[in-house]
């Protein structure tokens, strides 16, 4: 029997004992049996990653799924510390990502874009560690990034006991969450140079410490050509859900000027 066939088959035991779906947005199948991709998420290569992952003691083990997206599928893994850390595994098998080639290509920190999807998803993980690591850095708060491989990000769990955080979509809101955001927007152009892309109700958590912002792998410099266009886009998007829950927004034209003057 060939090496990586007999890694395969133990990784195959290992994932099957550990992973214990969470089923929250839709049911997922466990495991990964016979080379077929399991979840969109558990081809081979992915498996390989993850047992990698665990030989360099980067993860101890994984529990389970616990969110699913057009893009990813989140899991919530363990340390060697026995801390709870977040796996994004990013779908290699999805077209989803076809789409995303704008938020990368004028992007002057990835101008060399391989052509197919597997080189394109790689590089997206890369890119989101990236904005998660430059925001970091300028104290604005997301997930700490922990580590990137191939289509698998690491990085801080934002919960507790495998649970994440709720969303500003599912919370009760006031008007300094709404200030909060205002600021992060701010702080992300101004200290961290970068555009979200993608800033709404549903990519920020609301905890006990304040507002944790996810989901930045749209997020692009703000020497990319389209960068303005993304941050009126998502002031406009952000005000919108605001205004829905009764709390009363700035002029998006007044908020933009006062970020990028």
């Amino acid at each position: 029997m060939l090496l990586t066939d007999t890694i395969s088959k133990k990784l195959e035991s290992k994932l099957d004992n550990k992973l214990r779906s969470k089923r929250k947005r839709s049911p997922l199948e466990d495991g990964f049996k016979k080379g077929k991709v399991v979840n969109e998420v558990l081809d081979k290569p992915t498996v390989m990653t993850l047992y990698k992952m665990i030989t360099d003691h980067v993860i101890a083990y994984v529990n389970g799924s616990v969110s699913a997206g057009k893009e990813s599928v989140l899991f919530w893994g363990v340390d060697e510390n026995e801390v709870n850390v977040a796996l994004k595994i990013y779908l290699v098998s999805t077209a989803n990502f076809k789409k995303r080639e704008p938020y990368i290509l004028g992007d002057p920190r990835f101008s060399h874009l391989k052509k197919g999807t597997k080189n394109l998803v790689y590089l997206w993980a890369k890119k989101e560690y990236r904005n998660l690591t430059q925001c970091y850095e300028v104290g604005i708060p997301v997930p700490r990034p922990l580590y990137v491989t191939n289509n698998v990000l690491v990085m801080e769990f934002i919960g507790d006991n495998g649970v994440p955080a709720k969303s500003l979509l599912t919370s009760q809101v006031d008007e300094n969450d709404y200030a909060q955001t205002i600021s992060i927007l701010g702080d992300l152009y101004k200290k961290a140079k970068l555009v979200h892309g993608d800033f709404s109700e549903y990519n920020i958590f609301k905890t006990e410490n304040g507002l944790v912002i996810f989901d930045l792998g749209s997020g692009v410099d703000i020497r990319h050509p389209n960068s303005q266009e993304f941050l009126k886009r998502d002031i406009n998007n952000i005000g919108r859900f605001f205004n829905k829950r009764g709390i009363h927004i700035e002029d998006s034209d007044k908020i933009f000027e006062d970020i990028v003057k």
